[in-house]
């Protein structure tokens, strides 16, 4: 009895102190005058590294060797993202590469045998983003040979 009643008040001293510890940090954090200018920074970089990630702005699709590298390119930083365990950028990669292939389907398949079950699903919900892709660039493709 004494023993659980010591237990819980040590458990509870512990978790006030956490969350005072917690409460202290934040503040600190907060008060720091280029807290929001570093989150304003690391807001735009993220906001220009998805920009750049882009397919229709970074590819000219004129250019066969230059597509062909973008898919290489694309094929192996999605496999390092997924080695270092970062699923969602190395999944965006792989979209990237499966936009600009020239047979998708085989790609698909391929991909399906290498890749863990959970990381291929994630792949699939990604599919419409995929038709989207290959439709804009298609339709820029069209432009530019107008």
């Amino acid at each position: 009895m004494i023993g659980s009643r010591t237990g819980a008040l040590v458990a509870g001293v512990c978790g006030a102190l956490f969350i005072g510890y917690c409460i202290y940090f934040d503040r600190k954090r907060r008060s720091d005058p280029n807290f929001k200018r570093k989150l304003r920074e690391r807001r735009q970089k993220q906001k220009t590294a998805k920009e750049k990630s882009d397919v229709s702005s970074v590819l000219d699709l004129k250019d066969p060797e230059k597509i062909q590298k973008f898919f290489l390119d694309e094929i192996q930083l999605g496999e390092e993202c997924l080695a270092h365990g970062d699923y969602e950028t190395g999944v965006d990669h792989l979209t990237n590469a499966i936009a600009v292939c020239g047979q998708p389907q085989q790609l698909l398949q391929v991909l399906q045998q290498t890749l863990p079950t959970p990381v291929f699903q994630m792949l699939l919900t990604k599919l419409p983003t995929i038709s989207q892709k290959i439709i804009n660039m298609q339709s820029l493709a069209e432009d530019d040979v107008e």
